[in-house]
């Protein structure tokens, strides 16, 4: 069952962004990705609060540098739509499981970004999660 409310053309936009933020990365990297995609939007706080709907998490200004190149606009793939759907679904893997944050910066990962702490480097990205008292909705189940 979907933890956010997905139309058709929602998975298409989910997947394109996975594949855009994180081909290099491999199925696991992008799905990863799409954890954080999903847990802005079910966490209501920090920077994501209002955020309700796959569009708005995607096109948030200065979420995801992937859009402003031809790159995410390209025709989306079978195999990454396979992969939204099981994040829409709830799929969550580690260090992704509840970030909020990742980033590919150009040495070590850093102790904290937004004020979030480290969780763990996965391949190039580095993934943030808030604590529960700052951000209780990103840790609720499913």
């Amino acid at each position: 069952m979907a933890v956010v409310k997905a139309r058709e053309q929602d998975v298409d936009l989910l997947a394109r962004l996975l594949r855009a933020e994180a081909e290099g990365e491999g199925e696991q990297g992008m799905l990863m990705v799409g954890n954080v995609g999903i847990n802005r939007i079910r966490a209501n706080c920090s920077d994501f609060k209002g955020l309700r709907t796959i569009p708005n998490m995607v096109y948030q200004p200065h979420a995801f540098e992937a859009t402003i190149h031809s790159y995410f606009y390209q025709k989306v793939r079978e195999r990454d739509k396979r992969l939204a759907r099981r994040v829409i679904d709830g799929e969550r893997l580690w260090p992704a499981k509840f970030s909020l944050w990742y980033f590919r910066p150009p040495g070590d990962c850093p102790a904290t970004w937004y004020d979030q702490p480290l969780v763990a480097r996965y391949k190039l990205h580095c993934f943030y999660q808030p604590t529960a008292e700052e951000c209780e909705n990103v840790y609720n189940t499913y």
